[in-house]
């Protein structure tokens, strides 16, 4: 944690861009998702993108080994459904821990490489913790809206197996993002502060939050205001948004938060919003003098992108947050 601050206090640290928009240029087959291991796996595998990390760990750390090289001070792992409630999806609930062991690992020795190569810019690796196909304050039915389709409890025990594989694996932080709703975030962190007991650990905590749309609210109706309160009473490392929205859109709940908040602050945005096809159109040069806009207005701690963005799109964020200082925040002794 004092490492992180201390570059914190210094200077805007850089987060990778996205995974995903990444593993689509690789367009792999049902077969290549498979590999040799999962050949005759009873369910379709293609599109379980962290089941890559066992079955092609290569692409994987090529991913991350191209978002370090593009300046890239912090990389995600490959985790981001990495829970037994998104798994359930392809009946691998029994692959939770290996899954991600294995992209932790995978992250952790891309990042020492690049340590090792220039020990004057350390780089760290985030644990992934999406926020899971169900959502424990709103109904998925809505003829019934007292039903619940998962409880805290639930989601606790999930993300705790979770965190302890993130950890065993070798993460330096841990990066609770995409909240869209909430209550499934309180779970995450409750189920990180029991590890950090149980083990007598501590460890950064990122929140990243998702405003879903031009009412700048959460999917589960929190104002930028309430989503701030509603975390804040664990020690967080940064607080911040990411997705759903493009880096013009999102500007004004970042200053909000901004306003409103002693954490660090973080962002990674969308490359825009998708087209007809689900696509995003935005170049890296159009989203970086968005991004610059940030930076001037001192918005800023940590900087990175979400869907759509590439290492073209990190490089140029990179070398733009290197002429800026980060946002002043006071840090408790």
């Amino acid at each position: 944690m004092s490492d992180l601050q201390n570059l914190l206090q210094h200077r805007i640290l850089v987060l990778d861009g996205a995974m995903g928009t990444m593993l689509q240029r690789y367009n792999f087959s049902e077969e290549d998702f498979r590999g040799e291991r999962f050949k005759d796996y009873p369910s379709s595998l293609k599109g379980n993108n962290d089941l890559l990390s066992l079955t092609q760990p290569q692409a994987i750390a090529d991913i991350h080994r191209q978002y370090f090289e593009a300046g890239a001070d912090i990389v995600e792992t490959n985790t981001f459904s990495g829970t037994t409630i998104a798994m359930a999806d392809y009946n691998m609930e029994h692959l939770v821990y290996e899954l991600n062991f294995e992209s932790a690992k995978i992250a952790k020795q891309i990042a020492d490489e690049f340590t090792k190569a220039n020990p004057e810019k350390s780089r760290f690796v985030a644990g992934s913790i999406g926020p899971t196909n169900k959502t424990a304050s709103l109904s998925p039915d809505v003829n019934k809206p007292e039903f619940r389709a998962i409880t805290f409890d639930e989601l606790r025990i999930a993300y705790k197996q979770q965190v302890e594989a993130l950890i065993d694996g070798g993460v330096d932080l841990l990066l609770v993002e995409t909240i869209f709703d909430t209550l499934n975030a309180k779970a995450a962190l409750f189920a990180i502060e029991e590890v950090k007991e149980d083990r007598n650990i501590d460890i950064p905590i990122m929140v990243s939050g998702t405003i879903t749309d031009a009412s700048g609210r959460t999917l589960s109706g929190q104002t930028v205001e309430a989503f701030l309160m509603s975390v804040s009473h664990i020690p967080l490392l940064s607080v911040g948004f990411n997705c759903a929205l493009g880096a013009d859109q999102l500007q004004p709940y970042l200053q909000r938060l901004s306003n409103e908040t002693e954490f660090y602050t973080s962002a990674h945005p969308n490359a825009g919003l998708p087209n007809a096809f689900g696509e995003y159109e935005q170049t890296a040069k159009e989203m970086n003098v968005l991004i610059e806009e940030y930076l001037k207005d001192g918005l800023i701690n940590i900087i990175g992108g979400c869907c759509g963005t590439t290492p073209e799109h990190i490089k140029l964020i990179a070398d733009t947050a290197k002429n800026y200082k980060p946002r002043r925040v006071n840090v408790l002794a």
